[in-house]
């Protein structure tokens, strides 16, 4: 059987973050990528002009026709801007009967901020008790829980279990923006927390990480790994993904990190 992952999120001009980092990651790991895009945004290396949302009627179509066709197995949502897609999304994946791994995308990695303040609290409300796996980074994470940006483990550590009660079944606090050696990152699963480290990578090119790893981790569960091998194997492949991003030649900014660096 083909397995099958869907995306559900904004599009990047630029090609290195949203949906088209997405479906990059989905064919790099061997998984038939569908889509169901929330907004089209003007962007490239240097940052975000313009963005432009799609109305909740048309996502929903989309959602309608990918899951009453395609046997889809895992689920990925990033950008949602607008507390109405949010229902949306929420609605379509309650019917369905699908969990998803949510990444809260709130900011670019150029900085531009990309979620509305009053979607912020419906994401935390609608789509989050659905999530199979919630990725924030430490500025997300802060943002899902009012507390201030982690600058150490124990923290991260807190802020993965606040998030834990909103009903995600479980959390990958992403470490990145830790100023330390390491880029750590936390998996907890109500049960334990799984420390995730790897050396980090000094590059300019980090366009569209978050994206790729959540991406990795949606494909790793459309290939039947568990949970936390899945999780496992999106860190290696995005840490691996960014050491070979400089071999690309992209824009004029923060290029993408390298998906097909196995292949190129």
């Amino acid at each position: 059987m083909t397995a099958i992952a869907l995306t559900i999120a904004g599009s990047d001009s630029g090609g290195g973050a949203g949906i088209q980092a997405d479906l990059k990651t989905f064919s790099a790991l061997g998984v038939y990528g569908a889509s169901v895009i929330t907004a089209v945004t003007a962007q490239n290396t240097r940052g975000v002009t313009a963005v432009a949302d799609l109305s909740p009627e048309i996502v929903t179509a989309q959602i309608d026709a990918v899951f009453s066709d395609l046997d889809v197995t895992a689920v990925k949502i990033g950008m949602v801007s607008r507390r109405e897609t949010i229902a949306a999304i929420a609605d379509g994946l309650r019917r369905f009967g699908k969990r998803a791994v949510v990444d809260p995308v709130m900011v670019a990695t150029s900085g531009d901020r990309l979620l509305r303040p009053d979607a912020v609290a419906a994401l935390a409300e609608e789509l989050l008790p659905l999530a199979l796996v919630a990725t924030p980074n430490l500025p997300e994470a802060a943002l899902l829980t009012g507390r201030s940006v982690a600058e150490d483990e124990k923290e991260m550590a807190r802020q993965a279990e606040a998030i834990l009660k909103t009903g995600a079944r479980s959390v990958l606090v992403k470490g990145g923006h830790l100023q330390n050696g390491e880029a750590t990152d936390l998996f907890f699963d109500g049960n334990m927390i799984t420390r995730l480290p790897a050396a980090r990578v000094e590059t300019i090119n980090d366009h569209g990480t978050g994206c790729t790893l959540s991406a990795a981790v949606a494909a790793g569960l459309a290939l039947g790994q568990p949970l936390t091998d899945a999780v496992r194997a999106a860190k290696a492949y995005l840490h691996a993904a960014i050491s070979a991003a400089d071999a690309l030649a992209v824009g004029k900014g923060r290029g993408p990190v390298h998906h097909f660096h196995r292949w190129w």
